[in-house]
């Protein structure tokens, strides 16, 4: 049996890894849109009620009804997600559950929360006061957000653990505080909730540039647009700065997943920043080369040591190509959506409307899913960046697997299934109408 299990576990660890990033994959864009979508419903009818217009509380009401179908659906994928830690992960969860397990209980309080009062919101409208109707909405915020940071502090302990002592190579005296908030869990959980309310505001504007292009041009359309893109565009600044903190943390921490992130192959002094370019042979070929960039980057000078791929043995190197590419997607998106932003904050400060190029519509039609792919290429970074480990210099994956046999059937049958949700969750987003009037 032992000799079985053991020829199992390679095709094992394939198919594991698939679903696991098929399914995060998946949710993360979802969860996004609930952490997200909220606060800007919130202002979108907070400006109606300031107001006194018709035009921003009935965005808000017809945002709310899209809200409570991808909250549903996000259920469904979240749920999928915690069966497949204990079945996919038996060695982690059974090892490790005791230590950061915490976290993912506090996150089932705050999605109840969030449950409740997304109910209240929307049975509220036209039953309660438009100033409590608003109140209502107000936990569905903060729960959604507390949601987002439960689940990352678990995440982040995966890359930073905490909270225990290894005996005999078993977890003792567990202390889930101490894992909870680990020193990774500031700038991470930061970092994601940045990075769902940029995914809402981009991807939602997106939509409604569309229409901005196909000409429907009424107050309600401009009002769809401007609210999100501008929460985006805020929050870009923002998100670059806790990037290149998270950055610096991972060099403090994690050497070897930074010298994946910059394809920094040889561990030498006064290197060299890498923009693009693959390694091959052992050599980054292709890139383009700002020299001493990194080490001015993490240190402020250009003479400092940065490790590299060759601090490690090979086996505990992650696949450097994926990651680098991964992450120069991440930072050159960032980047553009910046521009972008800064695109329209020059037009509004001049004009005091959108700008009149067709390009920046254009751009910002592109802006949506290019940010929910920045967005799934920082999960990227930070997942495969841990690899072989799925617990930092503490437990391999292959080791965390489970070796029983059937998870390529359970593979192929979570691509239906998230075929057929994704199928059904477009079908009824269509069916609700256009979401701003022209």
């Amino acid at each position: 049996m032992q000799l079985l299990a053991a020829a199992a576990e390679p095709s094992n660890l394939i198919f594991a890894r698939f679903q696991m990033a098929l399914s995060l994959g998946w949710h993360i864009v979802v969860a996004c849109l609930g952490v997200g979508f909220p606060p800007v419903i919130l202002i979108a009818e907070a400006l109606g009620l300031r107001r006194g217009d018709t035009v921003h509380r009935g965005l808000a009401r017809r945002w709310a009804r899209a809200a409570a179908v991808l909250f549903a659906v996000g259920a469904v994928s979240g749920t999928i997600l915690s069966f497949e830690m204990g079945i996919l992960w038996p060695g982690l969860m059974g090892g490790y559950g005791s230590v950061f397990g915490l976290p993912f209980a506090l996150e089932g309080f705050a999605f109840f929360i969030e449950a409740i009062f997304i109910g209240i919101y929307l049975y509220g409208w036209d039953r309660l006061s438009p100033r409590r109707h608003l109140l209502t909405g107000m936990p569905v915020v903060v729960a959604g957000v507390l949601s987002a940071f439960f689940v990352v502090c678990a995440n982040s302990w995966m890359n930073d653990p905490q909270g225990f002592r290894l005996v005999g190579g078993r977890a003792v005296d567990p202390d889930p505080i101490a894992a909870m908030f680990n020193p990774a869990t500031p700038v991470q959980t930061t970092h994601m909730i940045l990075a769902a309310i940029m995914v809402t505001g981009f991807a939602v504007a997106a939509v409604h540039a569309v229409g901005l292009l196909g000409g429907r041009r009424g107050p309600g359309q401009r009002a769809a647009f401007l609210i999100p893109f501008t929460v985006a565009a805020l929050f870009t600044p923002a998100q670059i700065v806790v990037g290149d903190a998270a950055a610096r943390h991972v060099a403090d921490h994690q050497p070897v997943k930074l010298a994946a992130m910059e394809a920094q192959v040889p561990t030498e002094v006064g290197a060299d920043e890498h923009v693009g370019g693959i390694i091959v042979d052992g050599r980054l070929r292709g890139a383009l080369i700002i020299p001493h960039g990194l080490s001015l980057l993490l240190t402020g000078t250009t003479h400092a040591r940065v490790p590299g791929l060759d601090a490690v043995p090979a086996d505990q190197r992650p696949p450097a190509n994926v990651v680098h590419l991964a992450f120069d997607l991440m930072v050159g998106t960032g980047f553009a959506l910046l521009a972008l932003g800064g695109w329209l904050g020059l037009a509004w400060w001049r004009r005091r409307d959108l700008p009149r190029s067709r390009w920046f519509l254009r751009a910002a039609v592109a802006a949506g899913p290019a940010a929910v792919a920045a967005m799934e290429a920082g999960w990227v970074t930070t997942e495969v960046g841990r690899q072989p480990w799925i617990v930092y210099r503490v437990l391999r994956t292959a080791d965390a697997v489970n070796t029983a046999p059937g998870l390529a059937i359970g593979l192929f049958v979570l691509i239906a299934v998230y075929t057929l949700l994704t199928a059904c969750t477009v079908y009824v987003l269509r069916r609700l109408g256009p979401v701003a009037s022209s």
